[in-house]
């Protein structure tokens, strides 16, 4: 065997051995490039998954507020409903008292003026806080705004009219408070 033939069987078993270790180095790296991949999908399926959650907890929280503030508007609005309900009969009252005093009587006069006038005044007063009068005569029937306490036959007005009107209803707010009590138009 000539140092030839020495120098390339060693060449050939030192390069054997390289190969072999870049071959395994190289498979190590696939290996650890497909770990690494499966890890970052992973990852990036949490971060996705937990931007989610954490988008709905941002709107759920905005609706809450929203839900809050809803709320304390209403609240604002129809806090005064039970004083309203409280303080009708007593305008209904001073209507009752002006419709049956004798206005022609000169002693009466003064009496019906001061009624009239405290009579305008509370009226006044809820109108400022959005009691709106719910007076329906001859307006067609509304059974949102209206409760029918009887219907008559009439052949001068068109079937569901109210044609008469035993007490006036009222709204706070666009809500109503207190239905009217009419009497509606029906077919002779």
């Amino acid at each position: 065997m000539s140092t030839q033939d020495y120098t390339d069987i060693q060449n050939a078993t030192d390069t054997q051995p390289a190969d072999a270790a870049e071959q395994a180095q190289s498979e190590a790296a696939e290996v650890n490039i497909e770990t690494l991949q499966a890890q970052l999908a992973t990852l990036a399926a949490a971060y996705e998954s937990t931007k989610e959650q954490g988008l709905r907890a941002q709107a759920e929280a905005q609706n809450a507020r929203r839900r809050a503030e809803q709320d304390i508007e209403k609240a604002h609005k129809f806090g005064l409903e039970k004083i309203v309900n409280d303080l009708l009969p007593v305008v209904d009252n001073l209507e009752r008292a002006l419709s049956s005093i004798d206005a022609s009587n000169e002693a009466f006069s003064a009496i019906a003026e001061g009624i009239q006038l405290t009579h305008k005044t509370f009226v006044d007063a809820l109108a400022r806080h959005q009691v709106v009068v719910v007076n329906p005569h001859g307006e067609p029937f509304d059974p949102n705004l209206h409760q029918a306490v009887s219907a008559v036959p009439s052949p001068d007005v068109e079937p569901n009219t109210v044609i008469n009107c035993f007490q006036k209803g009222y709204t706070l707010h666009g809500r109503l408070v207190r239905p009217a009590m009419v009497v509606v138009s029906k077919a002779p």
